[in-house]
């Protein structure tokens, strides 16, 4: 046939394109292609010759797809990245503009890029196709035959693409991907494209769930777009990461919040809370803060000898997770939910009176005598039991010396009170002192109570003196 040509019509020229953001255009249809019809992936060569190859094996180019502006069939697809008739226009012009030689190889014809005078318009001369015969009309797929780029414009052309990047992909979400940096700088991928860097991002992300923030921040250089346009699909991706080594990542950054140094993505408390919901569901943990790590050293200590994992937060993330679940439905385990457990799994174990040593015996049964310094047993108290084990306080986690139990209205003593007297009358009244006023220790209401208590000793043991 007669060789054809049109007017590609391009209204306007990208002067700060480079050959290589030509390139990226070239490579971004070939891959949408592959994707569209699930063909064999895309190849990129040099020849003996020099000349750099692009080739899908798709359903062939034709030439009124570059009459096109965006591609209806593209724009269905959530996961192309191309932008076909437009794209593909910028990229021929940008060639040009570079004394770049393109050919095109379809078995719908073989096109070629020169400049002719503009139909009407003898004046102006115009960028054109050039349509000829095909010269293989069993070729399946399209190849782009660059002439007169260089080894390093194919180079920064495929390093804008995520598959050609080595960065590994961690988890996959219904937002995009959570991918694994290779270097300081984070990227930010559209659909496997990327479009801009991140200097103090912990991961690099693939957004494969465009919003309309997003869609509208893509211009036609598709660069440096805005955090502001994908923070939001950044943490949607976050949040729905339940692995756990995405929650690993993001915990040991967190150990840095308290030295400023912490990435980005760890300011959204929101992220914090879900890494920590993530953690609790697959590891043995225990969340402290940086104040409790100093004040419960002993509950530290009790932890990780039971294979307990310590992970510092701060104090703002644990008033959030405070009583919430984590992602398998488990309540999140911070310093009160670990001692709650521990209380539910402690059993004492208590010594009948007769099973007592003579001097103990001697002591315990001094129980009513020591009652009857203060007017007698309360009626709130049932019993006055004995063990051998004893629960460890909340805060210090040091084993009690007693403990007053609401449930069963029983004061329980350690048996090592029983040494002496005064050991076991300063546990009994102490924990009376709990019975009697309902409260726990450093309130006022406990300390008021052991104050009457002690005075009633007082009055008890100088009543004659009184009199």
């Amino acid at each position: 046939m007669m060789t054809k040509k049109f007017d590609l019509n391009i209204e306007k020229i990208l002067e700060d394109w480079e050959a290589y953001h030509a390139i990226r255009e070239v490579i971004a249809n070939a891959i949408d292609e592959q994707v569209l019809t699930k063909t064999e992936p895309i190849k990129i060569w040099k020849d003996k010759k020099g000349k750099w190859h692009i080739r899908d094996f798709g359903r062939g180019l034709k030439y009124e797809h570059l009459t096109q502006k965006e591609d209806d069939e593209k724009l269905r697809s959530p996961h192309v990245i191309g932008k076909f008739g437009i794209g593909l226009k910028d990229a021929l012009a940008t060639f040009d503009r570079h004394n770049v030689k393109v050919f095109i190889k379809s078995k719908f014809g073989d096109i070629t890029i020169g400049k002719s005078q503009k139909h009407g318009f003898e004046d102006i001369i115009t960028l054109h196709a050039y349509i000829n015969s095909p010269s293989d009309p069993n070729f399946h797929g399209t190849e782009f035959i660059l002439q007169g780029v260089t080894n390093e414009d194919i180079k920064k052309a495929k390093d804008l693409f995520l598959i050609f990047s080595g960065e590994r992909v961690i988890e996959k979400t219904r937002y995009g991907e959570v991918l694994e940096k290779k270097s300081d700088i984070a990227r930010i991928y559209i659909n496997g494209v990327k479009v801009a860097e991140e200097e103090n991002f912990l991961f690099s992300y693939n957004i494969t769930s465009l919003t309309k923030k997003i869609r509208q921040a893509l211009n036609r250089e598709r660069t440096n777009v805005g955090r502001s346009a994908y923070s939001d699909r950044v943490k949607s991706i976050l949040l729905s990461c339940k692995s756990k080594e995405v929650a690993e990542f993001l915990v040991n950054d967190l150990k840095n919040y308290f030295t400023g140094e912490m990435h980005d993505e760890l300011k959204w408390i929101d992220v914090q809370e879900h890494a920590v919901k993530i953690l609790n569901a697959t590891e043995k943990v225990v969340f402290l803060t940086s104040k409790e790590l100093i004040t419960a050293t002993n509950m530290v200590d009790e932890a990780k000898s039971g294979g307990y994992r310590i992970v510092t937060i701060p104090e703002n993330l644990k008033e959030r997770i405070r009583g919430l679940k984590d992602i398998s439905g488990n309540v999140i385990r911070d310093l009160e939910e670990f001692y709650s457990e521990y209380e539910e799994s402690f059993e004492f174990k208590f010594v009948n009176p007769d099973e007592l040593t003579p001097h103990e015996r001697k002591i315990f049964n001094m129980t009513n005598k020591i009652f009857s310094l203060i007017g007698g047993k309360p009626r709130q108290i049932k019993n006055v039991k004995v063990s051998e084990t004893m629960k460890k306080e909340l805060g210090s986690f040091i084993e009690a010396n007693g403990i007053w139990d609401p449930k069963t209205k029983s004061i329980i003593v350690k048996r090592s009170q029983l040494k002496n007297v005064e050991k076991y009358a300063g546990t009994l009244l102490h924990e009376t002192a709990h019975a009697i006023s309902g409260a726990d220790d450093v309130s006022r209401d406990f300390e008021s109570m052991l104050t009457n208590l002690l005075g009633k000793i007082v009055k008890q043991v100088l009543k004659e003196d009184l009199k």
